[in-house]
């Protein structure tokens, strides 16, 4: 069974932990990768961390980076293959699109 959509913030978050990172740096890097257009709150993205924690799709990273305690999460194997199919929904989605539009341009 095919995974639900994603919505845009999760997408990036998958994203960004195909490496390594504590939740301010997802922060930052789904600003960086969305252009700036998804912005996650603090609690947007933690309750998202939790909920992506208990699917399966992420896991927390034992041990601390620093004295400041900054926990680490990373994509599982199971994330990763939801955010693959997700990836191949939005690449049919795009090819569609395109293929409507063409043939509406070519109807004029």
């Amino acid at each position: 069974m095919p995974s639900p959509a994603l919505t845009e913030g999760v997408y990036y978050i998958l994203l960004s932990l195909l490496k390594p990172m504590h939740g301010y740096g997802i922060m930052l890097n789904t600003e960086i990768l969305s252009k700036g257009r998804v912005k996650l709150a603090a609690g947007t993205l933690y309750g998202a961390l939790t909920n992506l924690q208990d699917k399966g799709w992420i896991e927390a990273l034992p041990g601390e980076l620093d004295n400041r305690n900054k926990k680490e999460y990373v994509i599982t194997k199971i994330g990763r293959t939801v955010l693959e199919e997700e990836v191949r929904r939005l690449e049919e989605l795009v090819k569609n699109g395109r293929e409507a539009l063409g043939k509406k341009e070519e109807e004029r």
